[in-house]
């Protein structure tokens, strides 16, 4: 197949390549919720599903302490390009390029947080991406995403579990599309529940200023259930 992410964020990357200073969960990255949805990391393990240039793991791994981040992308040129930004905070920061559901799924038990800031819940069939996280997470483990509230443009989500099929390029310029899941707050608790998660929370996030291109936020939040809970 070929790599539909090789043309993102490489002018980006070509000018800025520092760790960030912040981890934003917004569309805009432009404000709301910090790192500190992810409550105390130090000495955790985590994984961020769909890494992308691995921006936001760095972040993690240069300004708190955790064990490790795994920044996962399927995406030859996002791995590739996450290597050279931040190959220097390895071992800590680890760059798999894998698919994520295929990751989760062989990697049971491994993972203290799982996090996703518009990658992996967003590109990933949501149906095996819950599931293979809930089996992925340590009891009482977290899951976090942000999610898109709406499309682009401001068409509603879907009232069910229906993908979209979003304008691409192939590393050569040809115009194609690949899949994305924009969903309604309720079917997203419901896959949750569904896949084994408990105490599921999601929160919408309006942008701060109103553009074309602007979108509201979901930030979805869950558990696994601690050993020994009655589920």
């Amino acid at each position: 197949m070929p790599d539909l992410w090789h043309h993102y964020g490489r002018t980006r990357a070509d000018a800025d390549r520092a760790v960030p200073g912040s981890f934003r969960w917004v569309w805009a990255q432009d404000g709301g919720p910090g790192s500190e949805v992810l409550g105390d990391v130090t000495g955790l393990v985590l994984a961020d599903l769909g890494a992308g240039a691995a921006r936001h793991a760095a972040h993690l791994v240069a300004h708190h302490e955790p064990a490790r981040v795994d920044a996962i992308d399927a995406s030859p040129a996002q791995h590739a390009m996450a290597c050279d930004l931040y190959g220097h905070l390895a071992p800590r920061l680890r760059t798999l390029r894998t698919g994520v559901v295929e990751h989760l799924e062989v990697h049971p038990d491994a993972y203290d947080v799982l996090y996703s800031v518009f990658g992996g819940l967003d590109f990933a069939d949501p149906r095996r991406l819950l599931p293979a996280a809930a089996r992925a997470l340590r009891p009482g483990g977290l899951f976090a995403a942000s999610t898109l509230g709406h499309y682009l443009g401001g068409a509603p989500a879907e009232p069910d579990v229906r993908h979209a099929d979003i304008p691409a390029r192939t590393p050569d310029g040809t115009a194609t599309t690949m899949r994305r899941w924009v969903l309604q707050e309720h079917v997203w608790t419901k896959l949750l529940d569904e896949a084994g998660f408990t105490a599921i929370s999601i929160d919408r996030l309006p942008p701060a200023t109103s553009g074309a291109r602007s979108a509201d936020t979901l930030l979805v939040r869950a558990y696994t259930l601690q050993k020994g809970r009655d589920t």
